[in-house]
């Protein structure tokens, strides 16, 4: 494994742990040249999956792509790394199960809003304004009051005073 501090070959593997509930090997690098430590995660990757995009494009599936988009839906509300790391877990497994290697962009969309829906309400409304390209605040009632279990959670969320 190379330092993505120095580039050095000469790295050692310090520790070793098992994380996101045994799916993921965690271990903890150092770099014997530059004296740098870095974390790498192992996991086991059955096929190369395939996005198709809405335009035509075929793209590799990209994990940390999916985390970065989630976690911004998740800016500043009360969910863990560790939650946020199993809930992709979660639509990566789900999506090699079904045995295809290719995938509509929607198919992955419709798991996160299935996930996140579970997982925190806000969060929910957030990606949802995204994933269905919500352009004024009537967009944003309008979905909150077709969804009935989503009206149900936002109002469970909103704190007590504003109730």
């Amino acid at each position: 494994m190379r330092c993505p501090h120095c580039g050095s070959a000469e790295t050692v593997v310090r520790d070793s742990r098992a994380a996101e509930n045994d799916t993921v090997v965690r271990r903890r690098r150092g770099c014997d040249t530059c004296g740098g430590r870095f974390t790498t995660f192992e996991r086991v990757q059955l096929r190369e999956l395939m996005v198709l995009k809405r335009g035509g494009r075929r793209v590799l599936f990209d994990r940390e792509k999916l985390r970065r988009s989630v976690k911004l839906a998740l800016q500043k509300r009360p969910v863990t790394d560790e939650q946020l790391d199993q809930m992709i877990s979660g639509i990566v497994r789900k999506l090699e199960n079904k045995g295809e290697a290719e995938f509509p962009s929607s198919v992955i969309g419709q798991l996160v809003m299935d996930s996140l829906g579970s997982l925190d309400p806000v969060a929910y409304v957030r990606y949802a304004s995204v994933y269905r390209d919500f352009r004024t605040p009537a967009d944003f009632a309008r979905f909150i009051e077709t969804q009935p279990e989503t009206r149900s959670r936002v109002e469970a969320a909103e704190p007590e005073e504003e109730k």
